[in-house]
C-alpha cells in the first residue's frame, strides 16, 4: 500500500499498525497526525529505529493516538 493511502486512510479515521522500518519518519509524523484528528489509533512496531526527537513530535501530534512498540 502507497504511504499516500495511508495518509487518506487516517484521515478519515481509519486506525492501522505500521512498520517504523518500512516508512519514513516524516511519514509516520503525518500519518499520526491526520489519525489524531479523528481519534484514530496507530501503533508503530520497531519504534526504537526512530529517532528520539522524531518519536516525541509523533507523541505531541497524535495527541495520545499513536501506540510505540519498542519490543523487537
Amino acid at each position: 500500500m502507497m504511504v499516500s493511502d495511508l495518509k487518506i486512510i487516517a484521515s478519515n479515521g481509519g486506525g492501522m499498525i505500521l512498520d517504523a522500518k518500512s516508512i519514513r519518519g516524516s511519514d509516520l509524523k503525518i500519518i499520526c497526525s491526520n489519525a489524531s484528528a479523528k481519534q484514530a489509533t496507530v501503533i508503530i512496531r520497531n519504534s526504537s529505529v526512530l529517532s528520539s526527537s522524531d518519536i516525541k513530535i509523533m507523541a505531541s501530534n497524535s495527541k495520545g493516538c499513536a501506540i510505540f512498540d519498542f519490543c523487537n
